[in-house]
């Protein structure tokens, strides 16, 4: 009869702490997290529909501009491969930013009164399915102490792709820009190593997207350089009449 007794008082205090975690939500399930410097193509695979696209005309209005290097920059471009050319394929990631992407990015001067390039910025993106967030590589985007309104993103300065594939991680870091953006296209780029590779992501629907990868440009090639170079001046200069035509 006591074991009864027993027995019967713990199933209730079982029934009572199940109900109070109930309560607090405890026995929820939680929601899938995951980290931009981690996520993979199975991942992304598995929380949204995305997909590659094979169309390099998309790329064209890009990279078929009207934008001229200037001389200065030229002989800043012929410099910095002189230094630095037999070098970037063997640089760890602090090294490359150190030595061969900061000089570059800060020559191109993303900063402006409305803009500027952050680094290890921390972004979140919430959904009811699952949570991307963590810190990105590069990010140009309005605010002046955080990120803001994100426009365009650099993922991520690893030597090879043994340390990890770039390329889904851009991915999450875009599409979590559309959606806080409320956007239905934007752009970025990876690099691994010495290659460059541009990305135009574009929203076709709730949770689906499709993307377009651009050629290779390899950085070590002085001729190659000088076309990253422009092609970042032109997101730039873009940015700058976007958020001109908003200020009218």
């Amino acid at each position: 009869m006591k074991k009864e007794t027993e027995l019967k008082l713990l199933r209730k205090i079982e029934a009572l702490e199940k109900e109070i975690k109930e309560i607090k939500g405890e026995n929820k399930e939680q929601i899938p997290t995951y980290q931009y410097s981690k996520i993979r193509d199975i991942d992304l695979d598995e929380i949204v529909n995305i997909s590659q696209k094979l169309n390099r005309t998309k790329f064209n209005k890009w990279f078929i501009n009207d934008i001229n290097i200037s001389n200065k920059d030229e002989s800043f471009l012929l410099e910095l491969l002189e230094q630095e050319e037999n070098y970037i394929s063997l640089y760890n990631e602090e090294t490359l930013k150190m030595r061969f992407l900061s000089p570059l990015l800060r020559r191109i001067n993303f900063k402006t009164d409305h803009f500027q390039d952050f680094y290890n910025e921390k972004i979140i993106y919430k959904t009811d399915k699952f949570i991307l967030n963590g810190e990105v590589d590069f990010v140009i985007s309005t605010g002046l102490r955080r990120a803001s309104i994100p426009y365009f993103f650099i993922q991520e300065f690893k030597r090879s792709e043994e340390y990890g594939n770039p390329r889904p991680q851009l991915l999450a870091e875009l599409i979590s820009a559309v959606e806080l953006n409320g956007w239905k296209q934007i752009k970025g780029a990876y690099i691994i190593g010495e290659n460059w590779n541009f990305v135009i992501l574009e929203k076709l629907d709730k949770d689906k997207y499709q993307y377009f990868i651009s050629r290779t440009f390899n950085s070590t090639v002085l001729e190659n350089l000088k076309e990253i170079f422009k092609n970042l001046l032109f997101v730039k200069n873009e940015i700058i009449k976007k958020l001109g035509s908003k200020s009218h």
